[in-house]
């Protein structure tokens, strides 16, 4: 499982803490929202998770090993997907996603994991052209198959459904649903209320830095909507 214990981190230069003592434990299965306003903190969490950013205080720990002390054993299990991709644009699609196949030295089922997840993207006629060619939600598709390949024990999104159509968005919903059932952990953040009410077992709020609500979805939201409770959480108090 996924441990945050006690995670802070300080914006360069300053004393103020841009996360303060955030605590998230993620377990096989879950399929963990991670909400709040922008400029809470939560893409910042996230960069910590997957060793982009630096931490002040705090230790990260995936299956009980330290995320600091044993990085490419940790990373090897896990996959990133931030809210805007940035791939190697002078790559095809295939080549880019043949470059992280070999990073990750996925084996034998390659071509035939890189086939079925671009055909239910409905991205395979695509996949010779140049990255620099696609639109938005195209590169997602991409950077989305990319990080499927490699079978990852822990898939972290950051704004996934982002620039993806309705039907490649029913279709990662169902892939997620089907790589829970396999024990695979997901993290993602998302704006999108509704979804992460219907589709999360457990969320965390965050404000300001600090997680202000935590736990299972519907002990978190109570009797209300999830719209209803954040916007409660979130009313100027003055």
């Amino acid at each position: 499982m996924l441990e945050i214990k006690n995670l802070s981190k300080k914006y360069k230069g300053s004393n103020v803490k841009a996360i303060d003592d955030i605590n998230i434990t993620i377990e096989p299965g879950d399929v963990y929202g991670f909400i709040g306003p922008n400029g809470a903190g939560k893409s910042t969490t996230i960069k910590c998770v997957v060793g982009i950013h630096e931490y002040d205080e705090g230790e990260i720990l995936f299956n009980g090993e330290n995320i600091k002390k044993n990085p490419i054993k940790t990373k090897k299990q896990i996959a990133y997907i931030p809210d805007n991709p940035d791939l190697y644009e002078h790559l095809s699609g295939i080549g880019y996603i043949d470059f992280v196949c070999n990073i990750y030295g996925v084996g034998e089922e390659k071509n035939e994991l890189i086939h079925k997840y671009a055909t239910l993207f409905n991205i395979e006629k695509d996949l010779a052209n140049p990255i620099k060619t696609y639109s938005h939600g195209m590169k997602q598709k991409i950077a989305l198959i990319a990080a499927l390949v490699h079978q990852p024990k822990l898939l972290i999104l950051d704004e996934p459904f982002v620039g993806l159509d309705p039907k490649a968005t029913h279709d990662l919903k169902e892939v997620m649903k089907e790589l829970c059932k396999d024990g695979v952990m997901i993290f993602f953040s998302s704006h999108v209320l509704e979804v992460v009410e219907k589709f999360c077992n457990k969320i965390a709020i965050i404000k300001n830095g600090k997680i202000i609500a935590s736990g299972l979805t519907e002990e978190v939201k109570g009797d209300e909507s999830l719209e209803d409770k954040f916007m409660e959480l979130f009313t100027d108090e003055e």
